[in-house]
């Protein structure tokens, strides 16, 4: 039970301190956060509602998961997995990586622009909370009682645990990409002003 309560413990605190650095991309000044990169990708705001709407579809899946999960606590001996459960969370460290494999997003989560900067920074706070919930309703090991498939990455049939963290580390990712426009920007204006 001790490994089971690192596990959570870690999940939870990678998804608070990768939103915190989410959420500090906001701070950033309209020049650097309106930047259109070179290569044609999104801009630092479009990136922003992406992770949003990204976990929102993700989040749909884990709720889902989650109220499977609970109910299947009376068929299944919880015990027995708690004592087996793989704990291994690396095999979702490449999601966390800007171009680490080929992604190809869904049309539903680009990024339209019809959301204010202040609404999209909500949903994202209303987002972390309810990972943070969730993993509480989950506390004593029932988010290994439900699988669901995710096919990015080949990964295969991730537990509600594995799910959320998948939704922190998609978040992770996208803070390097945003890292590159910001340093692309600096490095465009340097060269400007030599």
């Amino acid at each position: 039970m001790d490994d089971l309560q690192v596990y959570i413990q870690e999940i939870k605190l990678h998804l608070i301190k990768t939103h915190a650095e989410v959420l500090n991309w906001f701070d950033k000044a309209d020049t650097i956060k309106n930047y259109q990169p070179k290569n044609g990708g999104w801009s630092i705001s479009e990136i922003l509602e992406h992770i949003a709407l990204t976990s929102h579809f993700l989040l749909i899946l884990i709720d889902k998961g989650t109220s499977k999960a609970i109910k299947n606590v009376q068929n299944r001996s919880l015990e027995k997995l708690i004592t087996g459960f793989n704990d291994d969370l690396e095999k979702l460290d490449e999601i966390g990586i800007t171009q680490s494999f080929e992604w190809i997003r869904p049309e539903h989560m680009k990024p339209k622009g019809v959301k204010s900067e202040l609404e999209i920074k909500e949903i994202l706070i209303n987002q972390l909370n309810i990972c943070l919930n969730q993993l509480e309703k989950l506390k004593k090991g029932e988010g290994l009682l439900y699988k669901t498939t995710m096919t990015v990455n080949q990964l295969g049939k991730l537990t509600v645990y594995e799910y959320i963290y998948f939704l922190s580390k998609h978040a992770e990712r996208h803070i390097q990409q945003m890292m590159n426009n910001e340093a692309e920007m600096a490095k465009l204006n340097q060269s400007i002003s030599n």
